[in-house]
């Protein structure tokens, strides 16, 4: 199988995007790169339940953008062109209280000017499917956003 990425990215290089940012802000860790998909882990706490004590609806929203989001990064130019999301849908079938789940992201369509990602999430313990999600990525142009003053700062391991 060939590796569809535009890059020889690392898992180490994938942790240096998590800074100061909604994923590590939740607890997202990249943990496994294959050549044509991408795996995190999230874990089930407070940071990512509701007040029920299941995991949020949205916290799988976050993982799945998350993983899409990056995945679609990867396989494109980043000195010309960026991937934003345009469209998000999951669905949610099992309620988690605790432990981890992990994130597996892995393309239908990857084209010049839109992408779709499909991530599945499982329960890290039992490997039982907890949501599966489709995202739609725009590829755009570098410059192209009103808000692009700042950019993305890699935090390099020493």
């Amino acid at each position: 199988m060939s590796n569809i990425w535009f890059k020889d990215y690392t898992i180490d290089y994938l942790e240096g995007l998590r800074n100061a940012n909604m994923g590590e802000h939740i607890g997202i860790h990249f943990s496994e790169l294959g050549p044509n998909f991408i795996k995190a882990r999230m874990p089930v706490d407070k940071r990512t339940t509701q007040p029920f004590g299941i995991m949020h609806g949205g916290a799988s929203c976050v993982l799945s953008e998350t993983l899409g989001s990056v995945a679609g990064w990867m396989t494109i130019d980043p000195e010309k062109y960026r991937a934003v999301g345009l469209e998000l849908n999951i669905n949610h079938i099992r309620a988690v209280t605790k432990g981890s789940v992990i994130g597996t992201c892995s393309p239908l369509h990857t084209g010049r000017r839109t992408q779709v990602w499909q991530t599945d999430i499982t329960e890290e313990e039992t490997g039982k499917r907890v949501a599966i999600s489709r995202l739609t990525l725009a590829i755009i142009e570098q410059g192209t956003l009103s808000a692009q003053k700042e950019h993305v700062v890699v935090n390099k391991k020493t």
